[in-house]
């Protein structure tokens, strides 16, 4: 595969002589050829003595995932997620989404190859940070998230990363059923009907594989996705309720004053769902920075869509194979039209 990172990597040169993001795409490419570097695969450490019995335990787990994957879900055959990489870090990346300071709707950046994307990604997290300073002293609401994996659509055999080798079984299944469903389709210049797509594919993959093979496993993870749905919907309110406010006719310090309001209810209400969960704390980590539109507008970037692709999946009968074939379709279509037949599930998915 060595030729195979040359001939990206002086593309990518080529085409960026003298270009002002030169400097990103380096680090992206450095970035990124450091970590296929750094993967074994997982059959060879599986017959290492030195790799420690707990870690093959997990990547057992990993290897009937990545095979169901295939004959249980009709996801890309290739060597996707049958390596592994231990790097030693938290994050694999870390992702800078931007919004306007009185809008909900994300920066868009534009990149090579898979167009346009509501995101920005570092391999160095001060890095991230640095840029989005920058661009909070150009006025934006900035986020920076820690992405624990990504896919490259199949351009590169990805690895699992060590950094969610110690999740739950359903999250690691769940990330891999996701990733590769990037790989099954991916539609340029539509980062919300790529991760709703995803997010999807996931959550059937997930119930699938835990049925009947795990059934607390199962209980669980039904029971947190209750749990991370409510929490969605709180933030979907929340995002459309500063949509409502931003379409106001009010000064700048009069929508500042609500937007805080707005915010501050934002917290409030999420101690009312944890005390409907028992004081269940999953979700506190959310509100250890302060708030902003952007990371309002990456939750609603993986999950705007989710419902309509669930109707989808209905109208095709559960059957995945025709449910990809539909999505296909709706992907091809121009955006105007298929955000008006995604809609019109969506519509038809309200009870």
């Amino acid at each position: 595969m060595a030729w195979r990172y040359r001939w990206l990597l002086l593309t990518v040169l080529a085409l960026l002589q003298g270009c002002s993001s030169l400097s990103y795409y380096s680090q992206s490419i450095g970035g990124h050829l450091q970590l296929m570097g750094q993967r074994r695969p997982i059959n060879q450490l599986l017959q290492d003595p030195d790799t420690p019995p707990p870690i093959k335990r997990k990547l057992q787990r990993v290897v009937a995932m990545r095979t169901f994957a295939t004959e249980g879900l009709g996801l890309p055959d290739n060597n996707s997620y049958r390596s592994y990489a231990a790097l030693g870090r938290k994050a694999v990346v870390w992702s800078v989404v931007a919004a306007p300071a009185f809008s909900i709707q994300p920066k868009q950046w534009c990149y090579l190859f898979i167009g346009c994307a509501s995101y920005r990604g570092y391999f160095s997290q001060d890095d991230a940070e640095s840029y989005a300073a920058t661009l909070q002293q150009q006025g934006w609401d900035v986020a920076v998230l820690p992405v624990p994996a990504y896919s490259t659509l199949g351009w590169f055999d990805d690895p699992l990363p060590s950094t969610v080798i110690d999740w739950p079984e359903a999250q690691v299944a769940g990330l891999i059923f996701h990733e590769l469903a990037h790989q099954q389709l991916y539609v340029k210049n539509d980062s919300a009907f790529n991760e709703a797509f995803a997010s999807l594919v996931e959550q059937e993959g997930v119930r699938r594989w835990l049925n009947g093979r795990d059934d607390a496993a199962l209980s669980r993870w039904q029971l947190s996705r209750q749990r991370e749905g409510q929490f969605i919907d709180l933030l979907l309110a929340v995002r459309d309720e500063l949509d409502q406010l931003y379409r106001q006719p009010l000064d700048e310090h009069s929508m500042g004053q609500r937007k805080a309001r707005l915010f501050e209810q934002l917290r409030e209400r999420y101690q009312q769902l944890k005390q409907q969960w028992g004081g269940y704390a999953g979700f506190d980590g959310w509100f250890s920075h302060d708030l902003n539109n952007a990371y309002l507008a990456s939750i609603a970037t993986y999950e705007t869509w989710v419902p309509a692709f669930q109707q989808l999946l209905k109208q095709t009968g559960g059957d995945l194979v025709g449910f990809y074939a539909a999505s296909r379709a709706l992907g091809e279509l121009p955006s105007p039209q298929r955000e008006q037949r995604l809609q019109a599930l969506l519509q038809a998915a309200d009870p």
